[in-house]
């Protein structure tokens, strides 16, 4: 039993915290396309980016923010224009964006952190940049991450959205966090776009060394289609607001504070990969016996990322070979008389032996997944087993279904 409870709230449920989201015309969709979270007072920063050669302006700006000062007061992100691929005149936006938000904060820019999201090429529609800003800073609430949460998204169906609560000593401390994501989602980084507050205090060091571990637990083993966002980006705030004693080193409350960390972090992840574009059920691999996790979550990133098994989830065939075929790619060396392969309480293959199993209902396990469709979806859930080793990993996913092309054939259209 875990040491903290789900609250409302998202990233304002941390002390200190407002957000907001607004229509501010980015988007042709007239949805909302704005978000803004500030904390009250400087917080500690943290990033994990993408790792691809083409990146957004934002991208660029967070990280060279962040080298240079581990805090930050701001995060405003746009939607509608990813602005990658945009050159000196993107990035020239971005830093417009900064200094107009710094300006109706009242706060130094280098306090601000970007983030944008939507079509590669096309630069920030600045006038509505312009005019929206003014507009977001006066709608701030202590309540408002359900907007805000709601102005990140692009093709997602749902807004995703977390808090936690736990004690530490006689003093709650919180955890909050929303997200976006929904196609173009693969390792490193996998969550295209995610928010996470907190008000503990926390060194800047071991709050950047924390979200890694977590991001590697979480939004590095989800794929929707094996594509990598230019944009990719997971930014946390720690503003100290609980009154907590400080964390400097790793120990009990550190290692209860990174367990919240990555709670919020998978919650969301899984968020994402429940909505992939098209997408009618989570899929969710977990793989055991491997000589550490590092091979283990490379074996369940394969299975989880094939196309082939995707596709069988989605037409509700319980074609286990494909499943074997992924383990057996994934570059971890086993032997393959080691390998177990169950699909929920089917077992299919035994010491790397076919096992008889009733394939209807197997099947009819799968339909009764995707029958509860987006954030309350069953899960399908893979268990392969390699050998005898103490690594183990889980990897989430979604089907490939007929939608996901008619989505992505369309997007700019």
């Amino acid at each position: 039993m875990s040491d903290w409870q789900v609250i409302e709230g998202g990233v304002t449920a941390p002390k200190g915290y407002q957000a907001a989201g607004i229509t501010a015309g980015l988007k042709p969709s007239g949805q909302p396309d704005l978000a803004l979270i500030v904390s009250d007072v400087e917080a500690i920063a943290a990033g994990v980016f993408t790792t691809v050669q083409v990146r957004a302006a934002c991208v660029d700006y967070c990280r060279q923010r962040l080298e240079k000062k581990a805090s930050a007061k701001a995060i405003l992100c746009n939607s509608g224009q990813a602005n990658a691929a945009t050159g000196e005149a993107g990035w020239n936006d971005a830093l417009e964006s900064a200094s107009l938000l710094g300006t109706a904060l009242n706060i130094d820019p280098k306090s601000i952190l970007l983030a944008s999201t939507g079509v590669i090429g096309q630069r920030i529609k600045m006038e509505a940049m312009r005019s929206g800003i003014p507009q977001v800073v006066s709608s701030l609430s202590s309540e408002g991450s359900d907007t805000a949460a709601k102005a990140i998204m692009t093709t997602d169906l749902v807004p995703k959205t977390i808090a936690l609560e736990a004690q530490f000593g006689d003093r709650p401390v919180r955890v909050g966090g929303i997200a976006k994501g929904s196609g173009m989602i693969h390792p490193n980084m996998a969550t295209l776009l995610a928010f996470v507050t907190c008000d503990a205090t926390v060194s800047p060091h071991l709050w950047q060394e924390m979200l890694g571990r977590a991001a590697n637990r979480s939004f590095n083993q989800i794929t929707v289609d094996g594509d990598t966002s230019t944009n990719d980006s997971l930014i946390a705030l720690a503003n100290g607001q609980s009154r907590t004693p400080a964390i400097t080193s790793m120990g009990p409350e550190a290692e209860k504070l990174e367990a919240m960390l990555t709670t919020v972090c998978q919650y969301l992840a899984k968020a994402i990969a429940r909505d992939g574009e098209g997408a009618t059920c989570l899929l969710e691999v977990e793989v055991s016996g491997a000589d550490n996790e590092e091979a283990a979550s490379q074996v369940a990133k394969t299975i989880v990322g094939s196309s082939l098994v995707k596709s069988a989830i989605f037409g509700r065939d319980p074609n286990w070979g494909r499943i074997a075929a992924a383990a057996g790619r994934a570059g971890v060396h086993f032997e393959a008389e080691n390998l177990n392969i169950t699909l929920g309480d089917f077992k299919m293959m035994e010491n790397g032996q076919p096992l008889t199993f009733d394939r209807d209902a197997a099947s009819a396990y799968m339909k009764q997944a995707a029958q509860g469709a987006y954030l309350q979806a069953d899960t399908v859930k893979i268990g392969v087993s390699i050998g005898n080793g103490p690594g183990t990993s889980k990897a989430w996913g979604c089907d490939l279904s007929y939608d996901y092309v008619k989505i992505n054939a369309e997007y700019t259209t």
